[in-house]
Formats: C-alpha cells, structure tokens, sequence
C-alpha cells in the first residue's frame, strides 16, 4: 500500500535550475522523453503531497515560465551572485530560504530536488520526509552503491598503473567494506539545522539507497542517453 505523506509540519519544495549549464546547454529544460527534464522533478514533488509550496529557483525566465505552467511558483528570481558556475547548492538554498523569511513565511522542513532528476519519484520524497520527520536526523539523502570496491580503484602515474591502496591488492571484493555516493536526486532538510551549519548533509544524516537502475548522473550528452535508456527501461 502506498504510504501517505501527511503534511504535518511546514515544508518546502526547492527546485534549483538556472539557466547557465555549459556542458549541456539549456539543460535543466532540454526535452527528456518528451518534456521538459524539470517538469520530472516538479510532478515528483507535487504528486508527493509533502509540501506546503512547491517552488522553483532559477535565474531565468523561460525556466520560470515553464515552472509556471507546470503549477508550481517562481516567487523570486535567483540573484547573479548564486546563477555562476561557482554557486554552491547549499548557498541557493540559504537565499531561498531568507527570501521567504523576509515575505513573513518560514518552514520547518524543505527538500532540494534537482531539476535533472528524472528518476525522483513521489514515493522517494514521502520516505525521505517520514525519515526526517520521525527521527533526530539533519537530511536524509539517497545514495547509491559503487558498483566495484573504491578500495580497488587506480591510478595512473607516468603512464603505470598503480593502486590507490595496494594493501588491497589480494583482499577478495567481497571481503570490503561496502561504499556509497549521492544519488544527485533531492536533499531533506531540517531547515533550523541547515541554517547553522549550511551543509547538505553531514555526520546526522540518513540515507536511502536506491538502485543503481535508478540513477545516472547527467553531464554529458552520452549521459544523457544513457537516462533515458534507463527510464524507459523502468517504466515499460
């Protein structure tokens, strides 16, 4: 059965998009599938019934534009200080959060979801926030496995290979300790928390791990390929 998301506390929806991706231009709104990429994110959020407001955060009016018409709310444009190639997700989160302190509005929970997430679903969101809501967590983020041992990994120098950690070298894979990384989906957040440490997560968080069929980090055209082979691969 599909578990409710109740709004219980105030919460906030923070979709982060400017305009000014490079390696793929235009990115957060290049047609995935169909539709714009963000518009995955947006349905996500909203589809979870776990916020109060569903916003977007861009520098750009066409990204605004099309938040818009997908029903969520652009209440302000993001400043030129967070739209560079060198803002911090955690510093737009701060912005957006002030911005809404001084209209008089405040949360107690938010969740950063990516605009390139895809594979963020409603489902995901109501676990993420039943995990911060019924524990003494930070954040929840998902996290995926690596897919081989980074206690194997290697490197090259002067044209050899070497390993990073050669008392491994004879270890079996299956006697490591198993490794995570982020999913690069979505961010829970205990805002109160967040604003004294300004960090995504930290040594008080809880994960969900997710499947790796599930994820794919997209910054490249090759990437992005390999997105939409999986998606259609997880909703035949």
């Amino acid at each position: 059965m599909e578990a409710y998301c109740p709004i219980m506390h105030n919460a906030l929806a923070i979709i982060t998009a400017r305009g000014g991706s490079k390696r793929i231009p235009r990115k957060n709104i290049k047609d995935f599938l169909g539709r714009p990429i963000i518009t995955y994110s947006i349905d996500a959020a909203i589809k979870s019934g776990c916020f109060d407001e569903v916003m977007v955060s861009t520098d750009d009016e066409e990204i605004a534009a099309i938040a818009r018409k997908s029903k969520v709310i652009v209440p302000f444009l993001r400043t030129s200080k967070n739209s560079g190639d060198f803002a911090s997700t955690a510093d737009v989160i701060v912005e957006v959060l002030l911005g809404y302190s001084k209209s008089g509005r405040k949360f107690d929970y938010a969740c950063c979801i990516y605009p390139t997430a895809p594979f963020v679903t409603a489902e995901k969101l109501k676990k993420g926030y039943k995990l911060l809501t019924t524990s003494s967590a930070d954040a929840v983020v998902p996290v995926v496995r690596f897919d081989y041992p980074i206690q194997r990994a290697l490197e090259i120098q002067n044209g050899r290979l070497q390993m990073l950690y050669p008392e491994n070298r004879d270890v079996r894979s299956q006697d490591l300790k198993l490794n995570y990384h982020d999913a690069g989906q979505f961010y829970w957040l205990n805002i109160e928390r967040f604003l004294k440490n300004r960090t995504l997560f930290g040594n008080n968080t809880l994960p969900i791990e997710v499947p790796a069929s599930e994820v794919q980090d997209i910054d490249t055209l090759e990437d992005w390929s390999l997105a939409e082979m999986k998606f259609r691969m997880l909703t035949k």
